[in-house]
C-alpha cells in the first residue's frame, strides 16, 4: 500500500507543457501535410516543384523526428521527476 494521498501528485512544469504541446502540434501538422501531399495527385496537382508543395513534402521529414524527440524527452523527464519524488517519500 502507498502512503501517498491522491493530492500528492508531482506538479507539471511549464517546460513539460511546452514540449508536449509543441511536439503534438508538430506531429499533427506533419500528418496533415503528409495527407495533403498524398491527396494532391488524385486532385490534379501536376506541378509539385513550385509554390508551397516543396515545403509540404519536406516538412514531415523534419518535423516528425523533432516531435518524436520532444515527446520522448517529456516522458523521460516525467519518469525521472516521479522517481525523485518517490525516493523522497
Amino acid at each position: 500500500m502507498s502512503n501517498r494521498t491522491p493530492g500528492d501528485d508531482v506538479p507539471i512544469r511549464r517546460i513539460d507543457r511546452y514540449l508536449a504541446v509543441t511536439g503534438l502540434g508538430l506531429a499533427l501538422v506533419s500528418v496533415i501535410c503528409f495527407f495533403a501531399v498524398i491527396a494532391a495527385k488524385p486532385l490534379g496537382v501536376t506541378d509539385m516543384s513550385s509554390g508551397i508543395w516543396p515545403l509540404l513534402v519536406v516538412f514531415p521529414l523534419i518535423a516528425l523526428p523533432i516531435a518524436f524527440l520532444m515527446i520522448v524527452s517529456v516522458l523521460i523527464m516525467s519518469i525521472v521527476r516521479r522517481a525523485r519524488a518517490n525516493r523522497g517519500n
